[in-house]
């Protein structure tokens, strides 16, 4: 199971990679978003994929009793998907602000503070 993980993580990082070497600044957005979530899965399956009882301590006792998921790795990726929405929604606004202003969402095209070299004299 967990090489099928690792297999799924390589695809979704080289998949990210080509989205984020493209020229359009969106496609940009959505690689960075899947390479967080290939992150995300890589920490959530370091916690090791089985199928143990949930990380609760009964009543009265100090630890966990028996063999127990880590809980570490689960609170880890909950952060960081809240994280990520949070700089997903921040990015798209500035992508869509950019648009607003420059017309355009290619990177090469967005020269507002730097000149063409063929426009200098």
């Amino acid at each position: 199971m967990e090489l099928l993980v690792a297999v799924m993580v390589g695809v979704m990082v080289a998949a990210s990679v080509h989205l984020m070497l493209a020229r359009n600044v969106l496609r940009f957005i959505f690689g960075l978003i899947l390479i967080s979530n290939a992150a995300n899965l890589t920490i959530f399956v370091s916690g090791r994929l089985t199928a143990e009882s949930p990380p609760l301590i009964p009543e009265g006792a100090d630890a966990p009793v028996g063999q127990v998921a880590n809980a570490l790795p689960q609170a880890l990726v909950l952060t960081a998907i809240v994280i990520g929405f949070g700089l997903f929604a921040f990015a798209l606004t500035l992508v869509y602000r950019t648009y607003q202003t420059l017309g355009t969402l290619n990177s090469d095209e967005m020269r507002l503070a730097e000149p063409r070299t063929e426009d200098r004299s």
